[in-house]
């Protein structure tokens, strides 16, 4: 079984684009609900929420964890992963995170080197993309931009509305005037105002669906990682589980989704 594990619905884009492109596996989503959003948490108080996610999935059965929250991947992969790699009896298990292949994709397609990345507080300060970016091409220039109202405005369904489109134009019109030809949207729930960012930013501005890469990343992975995919069970099954309300978590993910989610089960 995949996990993917957000701390909240964000991760919904990106389990949605692995239902259409390796919709054959078994799934687990776990939503820290309760605790969202972690973007101006401590990273102490990051790593022993995602600490706990991980755990919980891996003791659920889950071989692969795909850590969809920018901010706890931003903050803690690499420490997990390490963690894990060198722990007893768990040699089968991996996680892997989204910076990567979101970077990847922007070294890939830019033609100015000048990328821009949006997320919350902690990506941002955290400047991983930046890092990542850097490492891959260092005549890259990396622009980033904090943006902490986004996530409760996708929630409170308010990303559509005249208000939320302002504030989304505010945040990126300083991005706008470094002439960056490419965006990344560094947290989960910004795809849902995909059509946003992309009429904002312009036709000279690349806007790539996270969710795809992350996708077509995962497929690459397996391919590439045989004895990693002959673990997972590919009976079909898909599994939601929340920290915080199931109704509330079922109708909002299921926006999120373009279905509605059966049997979200709540976890303390």
């Amino acid at each position: 079984m995949i996990g993917v594990f957000d701390s909240g619905f964000g991760g919904l884009t990106v389990l949605k684009e692995f239902l259409r492109v390796l919709p054959q596996y078994d799934y687990m989503y776990y939503g820290d609900n309760a605790r969202a959003p972690y973007g101006n948490r401590s990273h102490e108080v990051v790593k022993a929420f995602t600490e706990e996610a991980i755990k919980y999935l891996f003791d659920k059965g889950c071989s692969l964890i795909i850590i969809a929250c920018n901010t706890a991947s931003s903050q803690v992969l690499r420490e997990l992963q390490q963690e894990y790699l060198h722990a007893p009896n768990v040699k089968d298990r991996k996680i892997l995170g989204v910076i990567r292949p979101l970077a990847q994709e922007a070294e890939r397609i830019t033609k100015t080197k000048h990328i821009g990345v949006v997320g919350t507080r902690g990506t941002i300060e955290a400047k991983s993309y930046e890092t990542e970016l850097m490492h891959i091409n260092p005549a890259i220039h990396v622009h980033g931009r904090a943006c902490p109202l986004l996530v409760p405005l996708v929630e409170e369904g308010w990303s559509k509305k005249p208000e939320g489109r302002k504030i989304l134009k505010k945040y990126l019109l300083p991005l706008k005037s470094e002439n960056i030809d490419t965006l990344i949207l560094g947290c989960t729930h910004y795809p849902f105002m995909l059509n946003e960012f992309r009429r904002i930013m312009g036709k000279k501005v690349q806007v790539p669906n996270p969710g795809e890469i992350i996708a077509q990343s995962l497929k690459d992975y397996l391919k590439r990682h045989p004895e990693i995919e002959t673990l997972l069970t590919q009976k079909g099954e898909r599994h939601f589980l929340t920290t915080d309300n199931p109704d509330r978590f079922a109708k909002v993910g299921g926006e999120f989704m373009g279905t509605r989610l059966e049997n979200v089960k709540k976890i303390t």
